[in-house]
Protein backbone atom coordinates (compact mmCIF):
# COMPACT_ATOMS: atom_id res chain seq x y z
CA UNK A 1 0.00 0.00 0.00
CA UNK A 2 1.54 3.12 -1.16
CA UNK A 3 -0.29 4.84 2.24
CA UNK A 4 1.37 2.38 4.37
CA UNK A 5 4.72 2.63 3.12
CA UNK A 6 4.41 6.43 2.38
CA UNK A 7 3.69 7.07 6.21
CA UNK A 8 6.36 4.47 7.53
CA UNK A 9 9.05 6.45 4.96
CA UNK A 10 7.30 9.78 6.62
CA UNK A 11 8.80 8.53 9.86
CA UNK A 12 12.39 7.18 8.97
CA UNK A 13 12.85 10.72 7.63
CA UNK A 14 12.03 12.53 10.76
CA UNK A 15 14.10 9.62 13.01
CA UNK A 16 17.15 10.61 10.58
CA UNK A 17 17.74 14.83 10.24
CA UNK A 18 18.70 15.08 6.97
CA UNK A 19 17.96 12.15 5.27
CA UNK A 20 16.20 12.06 2.09
CA UNK A 21 13.75 9.30 1.34
CA UNK A 22 11.66 9.25 -2.14
CA UNK A 23 8.64 6.58 -2.54
CA UNK A 24 7.35 6.23 -6.11
CA UNK A 25 4.54 4.20 -7.43
CA UNK A 26 4.66 3.57 -11.00
CA UNK A 27 1.37 1.98 -11.40
CA UNK A 28 -0.11 5.31 -9.80
CA UNK A 29 2.71 7.79 -10.77
CA UNK A 30 2.60 8.81 -7.06
CA UNK A 31 5.10 10.44 -4.98
CA UNK A 32 6.67 11.34 -2.43
CA UNK A 33 9.96 13.25 -0.89
CA UNK A 34 10.42 13.32 2.71
CA UNK A 35 13.45 15.28 4.42
CA UNK A 36 13.07 16.69 7.70
CA UNK A 37 16.40 18.94 8.68
CA UNK A 38 14.55 19.11 12.28
CA UNK A 39 14.09 15.49 12.65
CA UNK A 40 12.26 14.72 15.82
CA UNK A 41 11.38 18.28 16.59
CA UNK A 42 9.75 19.15 13.12
CA UNK A 43 7.97 15.33 13.73
CA UNK A 44 6.38 16.79 16.95
CA UNK A 45 5.07 19.93 15.00
CA UNK A 46 3.92 17.65 12.43
CA UNK A 47 2.07 15.40 15.07
CA UNK A 48 0.78 19.09 16.43
CA UNK A 49 -0.20 20.60 13.36
CA UNK A 50 -3.09 22.48 13.38
CA UNK A 51 -3.90 22.55 17.65
CA UNK A 52 -2.51 25.55 19.94
CA UNK A 53 0.22 24.54 21.59
CA UNK A 54 1.33 25.67 24.91
CA UNK A 55 5.00 25.80 24.29
CA UNK A 56 5.95 27.35 20.57
CA UNK A 57 9.11 25.46 20.02
CA UNK A 58 9.19 21.67 21.30
CA UNK A 59 11.30 21.19 24.23
CA UNK A 60 14.66 19.44 22.48
CA UNK A 61 16.86 16.98 24.53
CA UNK A 62 19.96 14.44 23.46
CA UNK A 63 22.09 12.61 25.69
CA UNK A 64 24.41 9.43 25.14
CA UNK A 65 25.35 7.66 28.10
CA UNK A 66 26.97 4.11 27.70
CA UNK A 67 27.33 4.21 24.15
CA UNK A 68 23.22 4.35 24.52
CA UNK A 69 22.03 7.82 22.48
CA UNK A 70 18.47 8.77 23.78
CA UNK A 71 16.42 11.94 21.47
CA UNK A 72 13.43 13.41 23.32
CA UNK A 73 11.48 15.98 22.06
CA UNK A 74 7.91 17.34 23.82
CA UNK A 75 5.77 20.14 23.00
CA UNK A 76 2.14 20.38 25.10
CA UNK A 77 -1.42 21.60 22.95
CA UNK A 78 -4.33 22.72 24.33
CA UNK A 79 -5.96 19.41 24.25
CA UNK A 80 -6.33 16.52 26.31
CA UNK A 81 -5.22 13.09 24.44
CA UNK A 82 -1.52 11.93 25.31
CA UNK A 83 0.48 11.31 21.69
CA UNK A 84 3.79 9.74 22.37
CA UNK A 85 5.85 7.61 19.94
CA UNK A 86 8.50 5.64 20.86
CA UNK A 87 11.31 4.27 18.86
CA UNK A 88 14.72 1.92 19.42
CA UNK A 89 16.92 2.15 16.30
CA UNK A 90 14.18 3.44 14.02
CA UNK A 91 11.61 0.52 15.11
CA UNK A 92 8.54 1.74 16.28
CA UNK A 93 7.94 0.29 19.74
CA UNK A 94 4.19 0.62 19.98
CA UNK A 95 3.95 -1.17 23.21
CA UNK A 96 6.50 0.93 24.63
CA UNK A 97 8.83 -0.44 26.68
CA UNK A 98 11.96 0.64 29.26
CA UNK A 99 12.64 3.84 26.99
CA UNK A 100 8.98 4.67 27.35
CA UNK A 101 8.39 3.97 30.63
CA UNK A 102 11.82 6.35 31.79
CA UNK A 103 10.69 8.83 29.73
CA UNK A 104 7.28 8.78 31.62
CA UNK A 105 9.06 8.84 35.51
CA UNK A 106 11.15 11.57 34.56
CA UNK A 107 9.05 13.76 33.05
CA UNK A 108 6.52 13.52 35.90
CA UNK A 109 9.40 13.83 38.78
CA UNK A 110 11.09 16.61 36.89
CA UNK A 111 7.95 18.77 36.77
CA UNK A 112 6.91 17.97 40.09
CA UNK A 113 10.18 19.29 41.66
CA UNK A 114 10.34 22.71 39.53
CA UNK A 115 6.95 23.07 40.35
CA UNK A 116 6.85 22.49 44.79
CA UNK A 117 10.74 24.80 44.34
CA UNK A 118 8.74 27.18 42.82
CA UNK A 119 5.83 27.32 44.46
CA UNK A 120 3.59 26.79 41.48
CA UNK A 121 1.32 23.42 43.10
CA UNK A 122 0.89 25.57 46.36
CA UNK A 123 -2.83 24.79 45.94
CA UNK A 124 -2.62 21.40 45.70
CA UNK A 125 -2.82 18.74 48.07
CA UNK A 126 -0.49 16.26 46.82
CA UNK A 127 1.82 16.55 43.71
CA UNK A 128 0.52 16.62 40.29
CA UNK A 129 0.14 12.80 38.61
CA UNK A 130 1.83 11.80 35.60
CA UNK A 131 -1.60 11.55 34.24
CA UNK A 132 -2.20 15.32 34.76
CA UNK A 133 0.85 15.85 33.34
CA UNK A 134 0.68 13.96 30.08
CA UNK A 135 -2.55 15.86 29.20
CA UNK A 136 -1.87 17.38 25.74
CA UNK A 137 1.53 15.98 25.30
CA UNK A 138 2.80 14.94 22.34
CA UNK A 139 6.29 13.84 22.38
CA UNK A 140 8.92 11.51 20.29
CA UNK A 141 10.96 8.99 22.29
CA UNK A 142 13.75 7.64 20.33
CA UNK A 143 16.64 5.23 21.70
CA UNK A 144 19.88 4.22 19.65
CA UNK A 145 21.12 0.92 20.78
CA UNK A 146 24.27 -1.35 20.63
CA UNK A 147 22.51 -4.29 21.46
CA UNK A 148 18.78 -4.10 21.47
CA UNK A 149 16.31 -6.92 23.40
CA UNK A 150 12.67 -6.56 22.31
CA UNK A 151 10.24 -8.43 24.26
CA UNK A 152 6.93 -10.25 22.81
CA UNK A 153 6.36 -11.82 19.17
CA UNK A 154 5.85 -8.75 17.57
CA UNK A 155 8.82 -6.87 18.65
CA UNK A 156 7.66 -3.90 19.76
CA UNK A 157 8.24 -3.40 23.36
CA UNK A 158 12.26 -2.78 24.18
CA UNK A 159 13.40 -4.75 27.34
CA UNK A 160 16.80 -3.25 27.58
CA UNK A 161 16.75 -2.69 31.34
CA UNK A 162 19.64 -0.17 31.72
CA UNK A 163 17.82 2.06 28.77
CA UNK A 164 15.42 3.46 31.74
CA UNK A 165 17.75 4.75 33.98
CA UNK A 166 19.73 6.49 30.90
CA UNK A 167 16.65 7.89 29.88
CA UNK A 168 15.62 9.09 33.15
CA UNK A 169 19.00 10.98 33.76
CA UNK A 170 18.89 12.77 30.38
CA UNK A 171 15.37 14.07 31.37
CA UNK A 172 16.39 15.08 34.71
CA UNK A 173 19.52 16.87 33.35
CA UNK A 174 17.79 18.13 30.00
CA UNK A 175 14.46 19.08 31.40
CA UNK A 176 15.43 20.39 34.62
CA UNK A 177 17.81 22.94 32.64
CA UNK A 178 15.35 24.08 30.21
CA UNK A 179 12.93 24.80 33.22
CA UNK A 180 15.35 26.82 34.89
CA UNK A 181 16.49 28.85 32.06
CA UNK A 182 12.95 29.39 30.79
CA UNK A 183 10.78 30.18 33.78
CA UNK A 184 7.53 31.34 31.43
CA UNK A 185 7.15 28.90 29.27
CA UNK A 186 8.38 26.58 32.22
CA UNK A 187 5.08 28.37 34.88
CA UNK A 188 2.63 27.84 31.32
CA UNK A 189 3.52 24.20 31.22
CA UNK A 190 2.77 23.26 34.71
CA UNK A 191 -0.46 25.49 34.75
CA UNK A 192 -1.84 23.09 31.79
Amino acid sequence: SFDVLSRRLRELAFLNAGVTIRIDDERTEKSHQFQYEGGIISFVEFLNKNRTVVNSAPIYMLGEREGIVAEIALQWNDGYVETVSSFANNINTQEGGTHLSGFRSALTRTLNAYANKNNLSKDLKEGVSGDDIREGLVAVVSVKIPEPQFEGQTKTKLGNTEVKGIVEAIINDKLGAFLEENPIIAKRIVSK
